[in-house]
C-alpha cells in the first residue's frame, strides 16, 4: 500500500533512532542542537558548523558549508514523512453516501534551506501527498509531487528591532490556528503565494502581507497554482502585556470570485476584524478570541461573527500534572432565507486539529461547549479526554462539517441541538525525530441530523511521523 520510498525512509528513521541511543553524548551538546519544528522553514541549523555538535548520522547534510570564509553561507537538507491510518464508519455523519472508509494518508516533504549570508536565504520544499484506498478524495487528501514552498527571505537586525520579509510561496499561521493556519490536520497543507513583511521589537510586532491562496489539483505533477480569483490580505499587530501575555488584533480581506452559501452566490468580498488575548497566570491559562465579518457575497450583505475561548487549570505540583480545561465556541449562522443578509460565518483557513480530526464539526452556525482533562504521565507523553456538546446558532441555517460544508437537509428545520461527541487523544514523542499519535472520536447525532439521514459516527486515526 505504501510507496517503496516511504518504507525505506521509515526504516532509515528507525535506524537513526537506534544509532542515537548508542552514540549520542549527554550534556551541553544535546541542548545546543536545534529542535525539529512543525514548520521546517523555522529551523536554524547553523549550530552544526561546530563539528563537535554533529553527533547524529547524516548531520553532514544538515550543515553543508558553502564557503570557508563565511560560515553563515551553507545549505541544509531535510525531510518529513507522516503516515496516518484512518477509519471512519460514517464519513460526513453518514449523509454523503459513503459507507465505512479505511485508508492511509501519506505525506512526504523534502526541503532545502540555502543560506546566502546572515541576512538572506532561499527555502524550497517539495510535497508528495497520497490517500491510499480512500473512497472519496478531496483536494485536502491527495496532491502528488508539487512545489509547496519556495520563497526568498531577508532578515535585517537593527538596534531598534528586526525586519523580516519573504517573497514567494510560503505558509503562515496565527495564534492557535482557528482561522489562519498552515492546515496541518488534513493531509495537504495550505500554502500562499505572498509578499510578507514584519517588524519586531521586544514587545511589539507589526505584520502585513498580500497573498493568493494556492489552489490544489491532482491531475499531474506540479499543477498547483494561485490566481487572481482568490485573494487574502492582512494587517496585524501584536503586543506583550502584563508580562508575557499576548494581545493581538488584525484586519483581513478575503476575496473569492465564485462563492456559494445557502442563501448567497457570487463574488465574495469579506472583511474580517479579529482580536485575541491569551496568557497564563500561575496554573491558570486562557486563550480568548473574537472575529467580526462584513462585506458582500453577490447581492447579499455579510454580517457574521465568531467568539471562542479556551481556559484551563493545571495541578503542576501533582503527579502527571492534570489539567482541567473548558472550551467554548459560538459562530453565527444565517437567520432568514431570502433577506439578502448572509449571516453564515466563514472560518477562512482553519486547522483540522481545533475541534477533532474526525471532521464532524465545522466552525459555522455553531454553539460548542467542550470540557476536557489532560494528563502527562511523562514529559514526552500526553493523554487527553474530552466531551463536546453541540447546538446550532440559527435553525434556519444548516449544520456544518469541517471546514464549512453544509449537511444537506438540515437548513430550515429541526432543533438547535446537533449532537455530542467523546474524544480521546494520545501523543508520544519517541525522540526528537519520531512522533506518534492516536485519536478516537465517537459522535452521537441529534434528531435534526438523524432526520436528514445522519448516523452516529466513529473515527479512529493512528499517526506515525519521522522528521530529519
Amino acid at each position: 500500500m505504501q510507496s517503496p520510498l516511504a518504507i525505506a525512509l521509515v526504516a532509515a528513521a528507525l535506524g537513526l533512532a537506534d544509532a542515537r541511543a548508542q552514540e549520542e553524548p549527554a550534556g551541553a551538546q544535546t541542548i545546543s542542537r536545534p529542535p525539529i519544528k512543525m514548520n521546517r522553514w523555522q529551523e536554524d541549523w547553523s549550530a552544526l558548523r561546530d563539528p563537535s555538535l554533529r553527533t547524529e548520522p547524516l548531520d553532514g547534510l544538515k550543515y553543508i558549508a558553502l564557503s570557508d570564509m563565511n560560515p553563515a553561507r551553507y545549505l541544509s537538507l531535510g525531510l518529513t514523512l507522516r503516515e496516518r491510518f484512518e477509519t471512519n464508519d460514517a464519513p460526513g455523519l453518514g449523509t454523503g453516501g459513503t459507507s465505512r472508509d479505511s485508508y492511509v494518508l501519506q505525506r512526504l516533504q523534502l526541503h532545502a534551506d540555502l543560506h546566502l549570508d546572515h541576512d538572506w536565504r532561499i527555502f524550497t520544499q517539495l510535497d508528495d501527498d497520497r490517500a491510499f484506498d480512500k473512497q472519496v478524495r478531496s483536494s485536502a487528501d491527495q496532491d502528488r509531487v508539487d512545489l509547496r514552498l519556495a520563497f526568498a527571505e531577508y532578515v535585517g537586525r537593527f538596534s531598534s528591532g528586526t525586519l523580516k520579509a519573504r517573497v514567494g510561496r510560503q505558509d503562515f499561521a496565527f495564534d492557535i490556528q482557528r482561522f489562519v493556519s498552515s492546515r496541518d490536520g488534513p493531509n495537504v497543507r495550505q500554502s500562499f503565494d505572498a509578499v510578507w513583511a514584519d517588524w519586531e521589537t521586544a514587545d511589539w510586532r507589526f505584520i502585513a502581507f498580500v497573498s493568493e491562496p494556492v489552489q490544489y489539483k491532482d491531475g499531474h505533477d506540479f499543477d498547483d497554482s494561485a490566481n487572481g480569483t482568490f485573494r487574502f490580505h492582512t494587517l496585524r499587530v501584536e503586543r506583550h502585556v502584563l508580562g508575557d501575555n499576548e494581545l493581538s488584533a488584525y484586519w483581513s480581506l478575503y476575496e473569492r470570485a465564485s462563492a456559494r452559501y445557502g442563501d448567497a452566490v457570487g463574488y465574495e468580498r469579506r472583511n474580517a476584524w479579529d482580536a485575541r488575548f491569551a496568557g497564563r497566570a500561575g496554573d491558570i491559562d486562557w486563550d480568548a478570541e473574537a472575529m467580526v465579518q462584513a462585506g458582500r457575497v453577490g447581492a447579499s450583505t455579510i454580517r457574521a461573527w465568531n467568539v471562542g475561548a479556551r481556559t484551563g487549570y493545571t495541578l503542576s505540583d501533582v503527579a502527571w500534572q492534570p489539567r482541567a480545561g473548558l472550551q467554548f465556541d459560538a459562530a453565527s449562522g444565517d437567520r432568514r432565507h431570502g433577506d439578502r443578509i448572509e449571516g453564515t460565518f466563514n472560518p477562512l483557513f482553519p486547522n483540522g486539529y481545533y475541534f477533532t480530526l474526525g471532521s464532524y464539526t465545522g466552525d459555522a452556525n455553531l454553539l460548542h461547549l467542550k470540557p476536557s482533562v489532560t494528563l502527562r504521565p511523562a514529559h514526552d507523553f500526553s493523554v487527553a479526554g474530552a466531551v463536546g456538546l453541540l447546538w446550532r446558532e440559527a435553525t434556519a441555517d444548516a449544520v456544518y462539517l469541517q471546514p464549512n460544508i453544509p449537511v444537506a437537509g438540515t437548513a430550515g428545520g429541526g432543533h438547535r441541538w446537533t449532537g455530542s461527541y467523546a474524544q480521546l487523544r494520545m501523543d508520544y514523542a519517541v525522540d526528537r525525530n519520531i512522533g506518534t499519535a492516536l485519536e478516537a472520536v465517537d459522535y452521537k447525532v441529534g434528531d435534526t441530523l438523524r432526520h436528514a439521514g445522519g448516523h452516529d459516527s466513529t473515527y479512529v486515526g493512528v499517526e506515525f511521523k519521522v522528521s530529519w
